[in-house]
């Protein structure tokens, strides 16, 4: 089975992102990655929630948010609405993880954790079983570009242990620094979609580099 690629429209060209999501719509993408932050969480400012409706109103691909935003919960209703198909919100931001994942699917979302680097993959042993997916940064969330962190690929094997013994159907996604160079080590160590932003929009073909992600074994 091919790996899901969710590129992330952070790297996009924001005077023409209705092309770009166009481009994306005629790619091999199954996901549209949608990075929201808040300049609190992470040192950044992106968007919120009128870009992701007006990517919603030009796409019927699979719409990944990920919320880099403190008291997440806050909003989770106004994302879904705005066109979120799942929402991933941070181990690190939230008090009462379990909590925050059954309001995360109340909304008819699916429901993701993100781990930051430093975060081991053991604290979500006891929420695995409600997860539709577990997000592994391997960079430091805030900004796009930045190089791959190599432990990330020793998480995504933990990570998969942790499902297979729990019985949950999460599927590992990777983002940050992800590209043709490391998709396969990733992929091979039990990733199941893989985010990339300059990875692909920064290529002459970004259809054919996506096209290329998805073939990573």
């Amino acid at each position: 089975m091919s790996v899901i690629v969710a590129p992330s429209v952070l790297s996009a060209d924001f005077a023409n992102l209705q092309r770009d999501v166009e481009m994306l719509n005629n790619s091999e993408a199954e996901w549209i990655h949608i990075d929201v932050m808040d300049g609190v969480f992470v040192p950044n400012i992106s968007f919120g929630f009128p870009v992701l409706q007006a990517i919603r109103k030009h796409t019927n691909k699979f719409c990944d948010v990920h919320l880099m935003i403190v008291q997440p919960e806050r909003y989770f209703k106004q994302f879904k609405d705005a066109g979120a198909d799942l929402i991933t919100i941070h181990y690190e931001a939230v008090v009462h993880l379990d909590s925050a994942i059954h309001q995360i699917k109340a909304t008819g979302a699916k429901a993701g954790v993100a781990l930051n680097p430093a975060t081991p993959v053991s604290v979500l042993k006891e929420v695995i079983h409600l997860l539709d997916l577990v997000l592994i940064m391997s960079v430091n969330p805030g900004f796009g570009g930045q190089k791959f962190i190599a432990n990330a690929t020793n998480k995504v094997r933990e990570a998969k242990a942790l499902i297979e013994a729990s019985g949950s159907s999460a599927i590992i996604e990777v983002d940050g620094g992800v590209g043709l160079g490391n998709a396969g080590e990733l992929v091979a160590a039990g990733a199941g979609a893989l985010v990339a932003g300059n990875a692909v929009f920064a290529t002459p073909n970004p259809s054919e580099t996506i096209k290329q992600l998805r073939q990573a074994k």
